[in-house]
């Protein structure tokens, strides 16, 4: 990466892109072995789970539909009952290894690319198999961060339900209480886009920096500030484009009767193609703006300092954290060019 902090923070959409782009395609060869380990078996499991739940669901609604019109109490009535309380148990099942391992994935990927980027920036040199003996020591980060926004996240839905219960009991059903409602639920799906922001962009301070957890979502809020209009657009921008193909993957794959299997085939391969690219970018575009923030708020990233601190990592070194480090170096530094410097004079 070349561009300097000084010339990250002028960085508006198009240079973010352009810069995760040149990124990805100079350093191809470790990202796509991040992307064979990582993100491969992620896509996999996303869209394979909208096919085998779609099928599984279409048989619970045909056992429910023949359980109403079959008789209380005879054989094929309780035959029909325990077949449905199996499709359910699988259906749950099914949900719960998918959350599990996307999970898992995710926060996989998400260590692997943000180190990566990381280390191409400071000019450490990266191979495959030290992001492989680094990325469990950062995964632990990313899972305590995972667990304080899922935390948050259920607090808010209580008060959401608070809300809502206010609103049944206080409100009658006329314009105005409808209109009420209405901002209620504007202001409720703008709190949960906002949070998700935070939780992305701490995935990546999780990384970099000494806070985790709620620590890291206070962080990723402060850095956000000023570049907020940029980093809600990219994000809904890649929302957008996960919905597309997920979108399109139902509508060709799922549920492409009209198609014979060939061209069903192709286009499960093209949605899991651009699935693939999407993650990989989207994870760039994340440690990007990372970077970019923090030029914005004029917070120098002290190349030196942030090698260091990846270095703990991978020498399993206790870890420590990384803004004293950063300003003992430059402190550091500024000392030993002082020093230069008043030699040079008396010289």
């Amino acid at each position: 990466m070349e561009v300097e902090p000084e010339e990250m923070k002028c960085l508006g959409v198009v240079g973010i892109y352009r810069e995760a782009y040149k990124v990805i395609f100079s350093w191809r060869k470790i990202f796509t072995q991040i992307t064979l380990a990582f993100i491969l078996p992620l896509s996999f499991i996303f869209l394979a789970h909208i096919e085998v739940s779609d099928y599984l669901l279409a048989n619970i609604i045909d056992n429910e539909n023949n359980l109403v019109e079959t008789q209380i109490g005879t054989l094929k009535y309780n035959k029909i009952s325990h077949l449905l309380f199996s499709k359910y148990a699988t259906l749950c099942l099914l949900k719960a290894a998918y959350l599990l391992f996307t999970l898992i994935f995710s926060l996989l990927s998400t260590a692997a690319i943000v180190y990566t980027i990381a280390c191409i920036y400071t000019g450490q040199k990266v191979t495959f198999t030290k992001v492989l003996t680094v990325v469990p020591k950062v995964w632990k980060r990313l899972i305590l961060t995972f667990l304080t926004i899922l935390a948050v996240l259920f607090v808010y839905h209580i008060i959401a339900a608070l809300f809502l219960i206010s609103w049944i009991a206080f409100m009658a059903p006329t314009n105005t209480g409808f209109l009420i409602l209405f901002f209620l639920v504007v202001f409720y799906l703008v709190g949960l886009v906002y949070m998700s922001i935070v939780w992305q962009l701490a995935n990546t301070v999780s990384v970099l920096e000494d806070s985790y957890g709620i620590e890291a979502m206070k962080r990723s809020s402060e850095l956000i500030k000023g570049k907020t209009g940029v980093t809600v657009f990219i994000f809904f921008k890649l929302g957008f484009s996960y919905i597309i193909i997920q979108a399109a993957f139902q509508r060709l794959v799922v549920h492409g009767e009209s198609l014979d299997m060939i061209n069903r085939a192709v286009y499960a391969i093209i949605c899991f193609l651009f699935h693939v690219k999407l993650v990989l970018f989207g994870h760039a575009l994340h440690t990007i703006i990372y970077l970019v923030c923090k030029s914005y708020h004029n917070e120098n990233i002290y190349k030196l300092a942030l090698s260091d601190h990846l270095e703990a990592y991978s020498d399993h070194q206790d870890y420590a954290p990384l803004k004293g480090r950063m300003l003992s170096r430059a402190t550091l530094r500024f000392d030993l060019l002082s020093s230069i410097y008043t030699k040079i004079r008396l010289l």
